[in-house]
């Protein structure tokens, strides 16, 4: 059984940073790929980026390139995603996913293609 945690998020100024974290167990995070989706209400979860072991990172929101980036440890089973330079519209609550079946070796920005999900952590960037 996969299990995934966030944890990090928090209340940040326009311009600021935050690291969330997401602890993963069932498998090895260096295993599958891992998919960060942003929640907003009236727009439902969405893609922000993906990483995978053997293609790097995947960005499925323009104005996350340059912003964020994503990185492993392989010995605490975590994998972060690094914001800066954060917006207002960064907001939302953020989640970390694993595509299911064989789609657990390929990014998609799709949340319809991913089974498993953390709780979320929620981002608010305001002043």
């Amino acid at each position: 059984q996969f299990k995934l945690v966030e944890s990090g998020g928090g209340l940040v100024q326009p311009g600021g940073s935050l690291r969330l974290s997401c602890l993963v167990s069932g498998f090895r995070v260096d295993d599958y790929v891992i998919g960060w989706f942003r929640q907003v209400p009236e727009k439902g979860r969405e893609g922000v980026l993906c990483t995978s072991s053997y293609d790097g990172i995947s960005y499925y929101e323009d104005s996350a390139k340059g912003r964020f980036t994503v990185a492993r440890d392989n010995a605490k089973n975590m994998v972060y995603l690094q914001m800066n330079n954060l917006k207002p519209e960064d907001t939302g609550v953020y989640y970390c996913g694993v595509p299911g079946g064989k789609g657990r070796y390929y990014c998609s920005g799709n949340p319809s293609d991913y089974d498993d999900w953390g709780q979320g952590t929620q981002v608010t960037v305001s002043s």
